[in-house]
């Protein structure tokens, strides 16, 4: 993906709610599961990260090999995620 299309996607999420969020538990099962529900029906999705801030980006990258996804961007506590396609 090229940073065009990622900025233009970051410009995209930037209106939308969180609809994944990690919380105390971290990256468990139930947030794979709920992300790989949340990317069939929206596409493009915002994760909220509110405990485990410090390891967002190894979180992401973890949460997007699962679900098989890109991230379009981090920015403060949020990632938004992309299928790949």
């Amino acid at each position: 993906m090229t940073s065009q299309q990622r900025k233009q996607l970051r410009s995209l999420a930037h209106h939308l709610d969180p609809v994944v969020m990690i919380g105390k538990s971290g990256l468990t099962e139930g947030v794979v599961a709920a992300t790989v529900k949340a990317l069939k029906a929206h596409e493009l999705i915002k994760v909220r990260f509110l405990e485990h801030k410090d390891e967002k980006d190894a979180l992401s990258d973890q949460l997007a090999a699962a679900t098989e996804c890109d991230i379009a961007g981090i920015i403060g506590h949020a990632a938004e995620e992309l299928p790949v396609g």
